[in-house]
């Protein structure tokens, strides 16, 4: 098969290595690309944005699947144009990523077919939005309606928290993003990633993760797209995961099908999981970043079928096997991210790595030959053990053989599984 791959980050270098990895895979092409990605596929030499260039490209090579890896690009609408001109892609339409595009739009989503989630109001204006503060009180969640990047959320402790995130978003910190704002009850619990695979009509479980959103040790500091993550996630317990699929994604699933957006591709749904059971915080419609490079280190199985079977309508006819032990990624930022940082900072050579040990590039560029990090998020340092802690202790020892000055990360990944391991 003849596949093309949309994307530039660590994910799409994680989906590239494993999709390279597949004896179905005749070609495999990406754009834009990036140095760790094109060890794996060829530069298709096409803007993304370019919806006609994309349709032209893949036709003219014979593409057999389009993997779309970021969420922009399907907000836009880029599946409905390959899907139009019949290509098949993995990916959903610009009507079903809304489920990312607008927070709003899932909210209502979830009040119309009862799937549990915190309550909810919707406003257009500062004002109306911190009345409605005033009188809920904090801790309270505020949310950019549109894509920020993973940086539109406010978990907000205080009422002053809450008051000046509604300004942020209204001052256009977030573009248009911010033109609308979700104000949402505090869920109380411990946060994890499910990824669930859908073609529309059948489901198919994939793995369990858990981010680590904030930019400092101990859970401090401002929002980040994550500076980490680990698999599985062990309150995901078997239990959990047949709630979540019973409770949350089966009626998501139905409920685009019967509002007239079917939904086809990934749902990366965050959770929390409460006293009460599993509620949804959010979806977004692609794999995490980085919890895409920690799935696809401990997916066994071929990817190239299961994307395949998604974006045909097949899902039924596959399966998917995982290895048992957890894998756990380091982000490498630009020091200053998630604030204003450097670019185009010299990475040296990077190291060797051996078996269950894997670097992404998330952010990097060649310049002359020379290594350089264009990103905040600029490399997810990978491996993995027997137990969290082996793979954390794997991992951090290759971060420590990187050289790079301007690089930074946290240095407590994973903590909360090694912490319940110890016990």
């Amino acid at each position: 098969m003849k596949v093309l791959l949309i994307g530039s980050g660590g994910r799409e270098h994680a989906l590239a290595w494993k999709l390279a990895q597949s004896p179905l895979l005749e070609t495999l092409y990406a754009a834009p690309g990036n140095p760790g990605i094109f060890e794996h596929a060829e530069p298709a030499g096409i803007d993304p944005d370019e919806h006609a260039a994309v349709s032209a490209f893949a036709t003219e090579k014979g593409i057999d699947l389009v993997v779309v890896g970021p969420e922009a690009p399907l907000v836009a609408g880029l599946a409905d144009r390959l899907r139009a001109d019949g290509i098949a892609v993995f990916g959903p339409s610009a009507a079903a990523a809304q489920l990312e595009g607008s927070k709003g739009f899932t909210k209502d989503l979830c009040a119309r077919h009862g799937i549990p989630t915190g309550a909810y109001q919707r406003f257009r204006d500062a004002e109306s939005a911190k009345a409605y503060v005033r009188e809920q009180g904090a801790p309270i969640v505020v949310k950019a309606d549109g894509l920020a990047a993973g940086k539109g959320v406010t978990v907000s402790m205080t009422l002053d928290e809450a008051l000046a995130a509604i300004d942020d978003c209204f001052s256009g910190t977030f573009g248009e993003a911010g033109a609308e704002v979700v104000v949402e009850a505090f869920l109380d619990g411990e946060e994890a990633s499910f990824f669930v695979l859908s073609d529309g009509t059948h489901a198919l479980a994939l793995a369990t993760a858990q981010d680590h959103k904030r930019v400092g040790d101990g859970d401090t500091g401002p929002n980040t797209g994550g500076m980490g993550a680990y698999s599985p996630a062990p309150v995901m317990t078997p239990e959990m995961v047949e709630r979540t699929m019973r409770e949350i994604i089966e009626p998501t699933i139905a409920g685009m099908a019967a509002d007239g957006h079917p939904f086809s591709g990934v749902f990366f749904a965050g959770l929390m999981i409460t006293a009460k059971g599993p509620e949804l915080i959010e979806y977004n419609v692609r794999f995490g970043d980085p919890e895409c490079q920690v799935l696809m280190t401990r997916l066994k199985s071929d990817l190239l079928p299961l994307l395949h079977a998604t974006a045909t309508g097949t899902l039924d006819r596959v399966s998917a096997e995982w290895h048992d032990g957890p894998a756990l990624t380091i982000v490498m930022a630009s020091k200053g991210y998630p604030g204003s940082y450097e670019k185009n900072t010299p990475i040296a050579p990077l190291p060797e790595t051996g078996e269950g040990e894997k670097i992404f590039h998330a952010g990097t560029a060649l310049k002359s030959g020379q290594l350089v990090a264009t990103g905040g998020r600029v490399l997810n340092v990978t491996a993995t053990g027997a137990t969290v802690a082996e793979a954390q202790a794997r991992a951090y020892a290759l971060v420590d053989r990187i050289d790079w000055e301007n690089g930074f990360c946290r240095r407590d990944i994973g903590w909360r599984a090694v912490a319940r391991e110890k016990v």
